[in-house]
């Protein structure tokens, strides 16, 4: 596929007030103090409170990133909103982030793009392609996530990694193919592994009828974290090469990586898969934790904030996600 010119113009976050050391976690797993972060290497995240919705962080992370770029609210062409896990069924949260931004009568096109973890490549890819066509001509993506509202606290394994956050990217179509730009991308899915990521309530499987107990434990989101690992290390390696020769570049070449910050086990594997300078990975885990679709703009948004995005770099983005599936994306800056 051929590159697609495009500029990252402006970015956003927003963190919960609420920033929850690992500490206060261990009485609540039944351990010593330090504990949870000798465990799973993290030391603190953002827990959000009732006021602190998908949609309020989101529109506050996509207000910072349209004050960036310069661009009014109703400058954009269309809001995509691309989080992992969603602030209602009906209707969806790139609409309450519209009316929260004070265009709900603007008629700008807003609808949501999910692949849980991967949600934030897969709303760029879907932009890039709207760009390619003359669909589009400014996008903002917003991803926001609440990871925190459905964890299980009997399974530290699950419930000690994860955070809650939102960011936000303007992105602007471009017409210099020797400029910024999105250079390759790859998407997998192997079904499989369905059942390795679970949170089964809030759609059609589980319903009223089948009593409140049903839907509770549903509500809870159940992680196989040694199976979406090792479900990543076997389709990584393959397609972040493919990937990466797509776009003219090697492991060893690139300029920058984002991962998913999945877990911190899991930033590692991405600093010994890539090999090289480990200070090109950005790992932001030990502050942030899992914010599941919002981990990879955040920790993008980082690498902007710490001046690794300048003219002409290359950045990998990737990661794997429920499904289980798997990405590769290559921007250049």
């Amino acid at each position: 596929m051929a590159m697609t010119p495009m500029t990252l113009t402006g970015f956003g976050t927003c963190a919960p007030r609420e920033q929850r050391p690992s500490t206060a976690l261990d009485a609540v797993f039944g351990q010593a103090p330090g504990w949870t972060e000798s465990q799973f290497g993290i030391a603190v995240r953002g827990v959000a409170s009732p006021d602190e919705t998908t949609s309020a962080m989101g529109a506050e992370a996509a207000r910072e990133a349209l004050a960036m770029a310069g661009w009014a609210p109703d400058d954009l062409d269309v809001i995509i909103g691309a989080c992992g896990v969603m602030e209602q069924p009906i209707p969806g949260t790139s609409v309450l982030i519209q009316q929260a931004l004070g265009l709900g009568k603007s008629g700008i096109w807003a609808f949501d793009v999910n692949q849980t973890c991967l949600s934030f490549v897969a709303a760029l890819d879907v932009a890039a392609m709207g760009f390619e066509t003359g669909r589009f001509r400014r996008a903002l993506i917003v991803s926001s996530d609440i990871a925190s509202a459905g964890l299980d606290w009997e399974a530290p394994h699950a419930a000690a990694i994860f955070g809650d956050g939102a960011a936000a990217v303007c992105v602007e179509a471009g017409a210099d193919r020797n400029g910024p730009g999105l250079l390759a991308r790859g998407f997998e899915t192997y079904g499989d592994g369905k059942d390795l990521a679970t949170l089964r309530s809030g759609g059609t499987r589980i319903r009223i009828e089948h009593g409140l107990e049903a839907l509770t434990e549903g509500a809870r989101f159940h992680l196989d974290a040694f199976g979406i690992f090792k479900a990543a290390a076997r389709c990584l390696p393959d397609l972040v090469d493919r990937v990466l020769g797509e776009a003219g570049l090697t492991r060893e070449t690139v300029d920058v990586i984002v991962p998913h910050q999945a877990s911190a086990p899991g930033v590692e594997h991405v600093r010994r898969l890539m090999g090289g300078d480990p200070a090109r990975v950005i790992d932001i885990f030990a502050g942030r934790g899992n914010q599941i679709a919002a981990s990879l703009p955040t920790a993008l948004a980082e690498a902007q904030a710490t001046g690794l995005l300048g003219s002409g770099k290359t950045v990998l983005l990737l990661g794997t996600a429920a499904g289980v599936s798997a990405a590769a994306v290559v921007i250049r800056t």
